[in-house]
């Protein structure tokens, strides 16, 4: 009973470190695990995603440069990566040519690397440059998730949708395995924006990705990036190496160029 308790609700460390709420939404019905959930044993997990198989709550930091911020001058983004005590787990950079970031901005193609804290890569996101468009359906987003490099952890699959976003995460085999869902408007007004993370019938809440919203000055001045990932902790962590790769998706896609909060 006390574990399901824990379940639904968050730690108070990690309530006090976000700028938002942590609180889990509650499943309405069961869930079929048997593709999600975590069946390796730690020996056998991907080298540097042993620390995940800890996890149930991540956060996602961009760093911006006083410079970068005062000149308004867009660089290759970097994020911390950290445990809900604020301890940085992993540190990521986005590598991609001037010209797409300038020309491109959020529909840019990318490689982000995710090394630990000895500096070895451990996670590779790779996204190509595709289209954003509702109006075309058959070249929408999509994301490779590799862990360790050269070894496919997953995919995210961008799924057509007249109003929300959607988006599909899916296993090495390329087999569906959760939904991500959002909300019809993301530019939320001084609070945060919720993707909830969904069984594949759509119906029962597992977690969620949520873009805190962090003040008018930080937002409109700086525009950083401060995400938390809520998942079972029971999820298969290749499939949370893909949930962060999802991050950077929507973060990118929805919120580069907003100013959040406004």
């Amino acid at each position: 009973m006390a574990s399901q308790e824990s379940q639904g609700q968050s730690s108070p460390v990690f309530k006090d470190y976000l700028p938002g709420s942590s609180d889990i939404p509650q499943q309405n019905t069961p869930v079929e695990p048997s593709l999600w959930k975590q069946t390796s044993h730690t020996h056998n997990l991907p080298p540097g995603l042993e620390y995940l198989n800890q996890l149930d709550q991540i956060i996602i930091h961009q760093q911006v440069e006083l410079l970068e911020a005062i000149l308004g001058t867009g660089t290759s983004s970097r994020y911390e990566i950290k445990n809900p005590l604020g301890q940085r787990v992993y540190f990521a950079v986005e590598e991609n040519g001037c010209l797409d970031r300038g020309r491109c901005a959020p529909l840019r193609a990318f490689t982000m690397r995710i090394a630990d804290p000895a500096g070895r890569e451990v996670i590779r996101v790779t996204r190509p440059l595709r289209c954003s468009c509702c109006c075309c359906p058959c070249f929408l987003q999509q994301l490779e998730v590799q862990s360790p490099p050269g070894t496919i952890a997953g995919y995210v699959v961008q799924n057509w949708h007249p109003f929300l976003p959607k988006f599909t995460i899916q296993n090495q085999s390329k087999e569906d395995v959760l939904k991500i869902i959002g909300p019809c408007a993301t530019c939320g007004c001084f609070e945060d924006v919720d993707f909830e993370v969904k069984a594949l019938n759509e119906m029962t809440t597992i977690g969620k990705i949520s873009k805190y919203w962090s003040g008018f000055v930080n937002n409109v001045f700086t525009n950083t990036a401060n995400f938390g990932i809520q998942v079972p902790v029971d999820l298969d962590v290749r499939i949370k190496a893909v949930m962060i790769g999802a991050c950077f998706l929507i973060d990118l896609m929805f919120f580069e160029n907003s100013l959040d909060g406004l």
